[in-house]
C-alpha cells in the first residue's frame, strides 16, 4: 500500500515537472510585435476562440489572452526565461504552456539554435516541428499552423488582419 502511494506521488511530481521549454532570452520572431493571433481551442466536440495578443515590454514579452467579448483569460510576462504573473489575474497553467509552445512556433528556425537545448526541439519533415514534452507544429505559412498535443486540445493559430482586431 505505501509503495503503491508512494509510486503514485512520484508520477504525479513527474507530470508536474514536464513544462515546455523557454528560451534562455526573448528570440527573434517571425513578424514585429505587437503581434495579434486568433486562436480556436478543439477538445473532443468543444470549441473555443481566443484572441492573443503579444507586445514588447522592454526587455520582456507581454501575453495577454481574451475571449471574443474582450475579457481578459490570462496575462504573462515573459523576462528573462521565466514567466511572472501580469495583473491580478489567477494563474493559469493552459496558457502558460501555450504561450510557451507558441513563443516557439513563431520563432524563425534558424533563430532555434540559439534558445532551444537540441534535445528540446526536432525539425520534422514537411515544415513541421516538434517541441517537447508533447507539442508538433503543423504550418501553413510562418503565422498560420495549428499546434497538437499528444493528450488534450488543439489549437488552430492564424494571425488576425488590422481589421479582425478587436
Amino acid at each position: 500500500m505505501i509503495r503503491a502511494a508512494c509510486l503514485g506521488l512520484c508520477l504525479l511530481l513527474a507530470a508536474c515537472t514536464a513544462r515546455t521549454p523557454l528560451p534562455s532570452a526573448a528570440p527573434p520572431l517571425s513578424a514585429p510585435l505587437p503581434l495579434a493571433l486568433q486562436i480556436e481551442r478543439e477538445q473532443g466536440d468543444q470549441q473555443q476562440s481566443w484572441w492573443l495578443v503579444v507586445q514588447a515590454e522592454g526587455q520582456a514579452l507581454r501575453w495577454s489572452l481574451f475571449d471574443p467579448l474582450g475579457v481578459p483569460l490570462a496575462r504573462q510576462l515573459l523576462e528573462d526565461g521565466a514567466w511572472r504573473a501580469d495583473g491580478l489575474l489567477p494563474p493559469n497553467d493552459e496558457a502558460r504552456e501555450l504561450f510557451a509552445a507558441l513563443l516557439f512556433a513563431i520563432t524563425p528556425a534558424e533563430a532555434l539554435t540559439e534558445g532551444y537545448a537540441p534535445s528540446a526541439w526536432q525539425a520534422l519533415a514537411g515544415g513541421q516541428r516538434w517541441l517537447a514534452p508533447h507539442w508538433r507544429i503543423d504550418y501553413l505559412a510562418p503565422l498560420d499552423f495549428t499546434l497538437h498535443r499528444a493528450e488534450g486540445p488543439r489549437y488552430r493559430v492564424h494571425a488576425l488582419a488590422d481589421h479582425e482586431i478587436p
